[in-house]
């Protein structure tokens, strides 16, 4: 399926306000309800659409604890990539999980009721011999920016 400038903004606005009704979004995206409605519903069916959901304010919920983690591997095998993931996916703390390149393996983003649980769960991590050679630590002091939409319509102009 090919993606026309029309289909890039409804996903733009969609990920904007997932709770924006059809008629709004058809007037931001300049079309007529139904043939909106059958975009959109194209595609979710497509898959560029994989779901909806609610963006929570942790700061009203509590202090939470935000880490990014450089993490090195001591074997770079595919074996080795697979059994390092398989555990890192099952931990809810895991927000984020990134295999970059440079001088580490791994960019993991971790959000944590606090330094106690974040050190429990790294050595945790260490002690099942999963391949870990090292981790450097980043505990975030503010975000002064985080976006939950992506730039949609300058990544991808029609």
């Amino acid at each position: 399926m090919k993606l026309d400038r029309i289909d890039i903004k409804i996903l733009y606005e969609l990920q904007r306000n997932g709770r924006i009704t059809n008629v709004e979004l058809a007037e931001l995206v300049a079309l007529s309800p139904s043939p909106c409605l059958m975009r959109v519903k194209r595609l979710q069916a497509e898959g560029y659409i994989e779901g909806y959901s609610a963006q929570i304010n942790l700061a009203k919920l509590g202090q939470t604890l935000t880490v990014f983690t450089e993490i090195t591997l001591k074997n770079h095998r595919q074996i080795d990539f697979a059994r390092f993931l398989n555990v890192v996916e099952k931990i809810d703390q895991v927000i984020e999980c990134h295999l970059v390149s440079g001088g580490y393996d791994y960019l993991i983003k971790f959000v944590t009721a606090g330094i106690g649980e974040y050190q429990t769960i790294m050595e945790r991590l260490t002690d099942m011999d999963i391949g870990i050679d090292k981790y450097f630590s980043f505990v975030v002091l503010k975000s002064p920016i985080v976006k939950a939409h992506m730039p949609l319509t300058s990544l991808f102009p029609m």
